[in-house]
């Protein structure tokens, strides 16, 4: 299973879409882990949405939809 989702940061109104196959892995990543990139920048993020896919390739196309 395959989820696309959107962040939000409220301190700094920006938001982040991505696509991930494990969301609390990667939404951890994004508040905790990550040492550099744009999700750093912008700490803490919230989770606003989130679709779920059986496939990487429709989960992608509706990250991509969702990005613009």
């Amino acid at each position: 299973m395959f989820c696309v989702y959107v962040l939000y940061s409220f301190k700094y109104q920006k938001s982040y879409t991505g696509m991930t196959s494990n969301l609390i892995t990667r939404f951890q990543f994004h508040n905790l882990k990550s040492t550099k990139g744009f999700t750093l920048r912008y700490r803490p993020w919230y989770c606003i949405h989130v679709e779920f896919f059986d496939n990487k390739s429709a989960a992608l196309t509706r990250e991509k939809l969702l990005r613009v």
